[in-house]
């Protein structure tokens, strides 16, 4: 017997299309699951953010040994960082407060000053470092910004511990 389902038609089966079956989690599979999952803390997200900006500025030191260098490499870590922190500063106050709606228009509104205050800071960047690297400036932002994904990376939970529920 087929089953109906809203917004199916038969040219999805034609597509080639599979229905997977849906099995909401129980009470106690969801605490598993949450007991298995690391907790990702936005808090460690930006302390390791300071910690590669760090080895970025270093970097530029050991290379270069010009103190412009070092400086542009800095501003662009410092870049992602502060807004980042102002970003889970605003987040973690909120945390638990607000209904979901509310919580997401609230990421939302976080997320955007995040965005213009990375702007921002970039825009002032020349104005506010002597010499300024460009390269170096780069540097720092790009690869202090991959830290979100190392972070994601790191926080992975194995597939084999989802499908064992």
């Amino acid at each position: 017997m087929k089953k109906l389902v809203p917004g199916h038609n038969d040219h999805d089966e034609d597509l080639g299309a599979v229905e997977e079956e849906f099995k909401p989690l129980t009470r106690e599979e969801a605490d598993k699951l949450r007991q298995i999952t690391p907790m990702l803390s936005l808090w460690r997200v930006v302390l390791a953010q300071v910690g590669v900006g760090c080895v970025v500025a270093a970097v530029a030191w050991l290379m270069t040994g010009r103190a412009s260098v070092v400086w542009s490499a800095g501003y662009g870590a410092l870049a992602v960082v502060l807004p980042a922190a102002i970003f889970a500063r605003g987040l973690s106050r909120q945390q638990s407060r607000l209904p979901g709606g509310a919580a997401l228009a609230g990421f939302v509104v976080w997320e955007m000053v995040k965005v213009v205050l990375t702007v921002a800071m970039l825009l002032l960047a020349p104005r506010l470092i002597a010499d300024l690297s460009w390269l170096a400036l780069v540097a720092g932002f790009v690869v202090t910004m991959k830290v979100y994904w190392a972070a994601m990376w790191f926080s992975r939970v194995p597939q084999s511990t989802v499908k064992n529920f």
